[in-house]
């Protein structure tokens, strides 16, 4: 069973095995006044994980005991988290890869430490914002039924599981049925609208959406995407 972890509660959970790096991240955040904890492998990072949830997961791509994208997926069918990957891997195929393990933003080395800080306050928002706004508990549209109360999603009658940014896609989707959704509509609704990171992300989340609604991803009939302006739930 997945866990909710409001934004504010919980420590930022640092994962990352080389010892300065991660001292200086822990300085970085504990200025701006946030409680901290580390890990420096993986198997320890599902440790102090489990023992003491967090409100957000610094996690680096390249880790001993357990690979980056192996804790990522863990923690991810645990929980809605936002993790946010740390590393020095910067082909795309490698932040693809980050975003469709349950990934929620990808942040390369060496980066600036106000950026650091200013893309966990911006996914902290968002978790409070999703926590906290009135929505209609049922939503359909097309094949699809989605219960944003349960978190529970239904595609032809059979139920679907989607991790929590692929939700919230979906229902923005949903809720503007019919109508085109800018990617800028889409990336503010769902990541924030102060996020700056890669953009690619949005992509990657139609994608996997269209592999679990549509009967054929590569033909979808209801995710169209509008060249050069963004995507629509198509109900024609």
């Amino acid at each position: 069973m997945k866990t909710d972890v409001a934004a504010g509660e919980g420590p930022i959970l640092v994962v990352e095995d080389e010892p300065t790096i991660s001292e200086a991240m822990r300085y970085a955040l504990e200025r701006e006044g946030f409680r901290v904890e580390t890990a420096a492998d993986g198997r320890q990072a599902l440790h102090r994980f489990r023992a003491n949830p967090p409100m957000l997961v610094l996690l680096d791509l390249m880790l001993p005991e357990m690979a980056g994208l192996d804790v990522c997926r863990i923690i991810r069918s645990e929980s809605i988290v936002p993790i946010l990957m740390v590393t020095a891997k910067d082909a795309e195929s490698d932040k693809i890869v980050s975003l469709e393990m349950g990934a929620d933003d990808y942040i390369t080395k060496p980066f600036s430490m106000l950026e650091l800080v200013s893309r966990i306050r911006a996914h902290l928002r968002r978790a409070s914002m999703v926590e906290t706004a009135p929505e209609p508990s049922v939503l359909t549209a097309g094949p699809v039924k989605m219960d944003t109360q349960a978190h529970r999603v239904w595609v032809r009658g059979e139920s679907v599981s989607l991790p929590p940014k692929e939700f919230a896609l979906l229902a923005s989707l949903m809720r503007g049925a019919g109508r085109l959704m800018t990617r800028d509509a889409l990336i503010g609704q769902v990541w924030g609208h102060d996020y700056f990171g890669d953009t690619r992300t949005l992509d990657v989340h139609v994608k996997r959406l269209r592999e679990k609604i549509e009967e054929n991803p590569h033909d979808p009939r209801y995710l169209k995407t509008v060249r050069g302006l963004g995507y629509k739930f198509d109900l024609t």
